[in-house]
């Protein structure tokens, strides 16, 4: 896989790009993902499933998903309570806040869709919404938008508009794939999950 092929995956895999005004900022998060794609050894970006026991959805449908989730919620906070959340930072750190299973779920997918995962990042050492974090700050995102992509309690100290926009879509979104795929609640999943470690 090139670089141009992996750039060229993510900009037709996220057409919410699109709608980032600053042009530098929707740059930095195709470089993440490529980044991501990359090292990860991912030869699609739509082999990457949701999570690593529910391959019925992709990654990128949940990124979508949750996208569209936070930016409706923006759009209420901003016509209805006269918030005032900064629409990039909202949609850059959704689209953003999962490129790190391309890191975390190399081990849980078919060998047929990866070419030599990096050993040095191809990991579940690091949980994916640290290394998504890690990935914003290496291609320069704003503060704004790295603080944003933690999405679990306890992962950053102080939460903004925009991380809990991010955090509160990417539970919505969660849970109607785990109900749809599953029957359960994200919460029963996590639980579930828990239980076999």
């Amino acid at each position: 896989m090139t670089d141009s092929d992996h750039r060229a995956q993510v900009e037709a895999a996220f057409p919410e790009l699109d709608d980032i005004d600053d042009d530098e900022l929707r740059a930095q998060v195709v470089e993440a993902w490529v980044l991501g794609l990359e090292r990860g050894g991912w030869r699609d970006i739509n082999d990457i499933p949701y999570a690593w026991n529910i391959h019925e959805v992709t990654n990128v449908e949940h990124v979508r998903g949750v996208t569209r989730i936070a930016v409706r919620a923006a759009e209420e906070q901003r016509d209805f309570h006269g918030a005032d959340p900064d629409f990039d930072v909202v949609r850059a750190a959704c689209l953003l806040h999962d490129v790190g299973k391309c890191y975390e779920y190399v081990d849980f997918v078919d060998d047929e869709v990866l070419d030599n995962p990096d050993p040095e990042y191809a990991t579940e050492e690091i949980p994916h919404s640290l290394s998504g974090y890690a990935l914003a700050h290496e291609v320069g995102c704003p503060l704004a938008v790295q603080r944003a992509i933690p999405h679990f309690i306890g992962e950053v100290p102080t939460r903004t508009l925009e991380a809990e926009l991010v955090k509160s879509a990417n539970s919505a979104s969660s849970n109607a794939i785990t109900q749809a795929t599953m029957g359960i609640t994200l919460k029963e999943w996590v639980d579930s999950y828990s239980q076999t470690q």
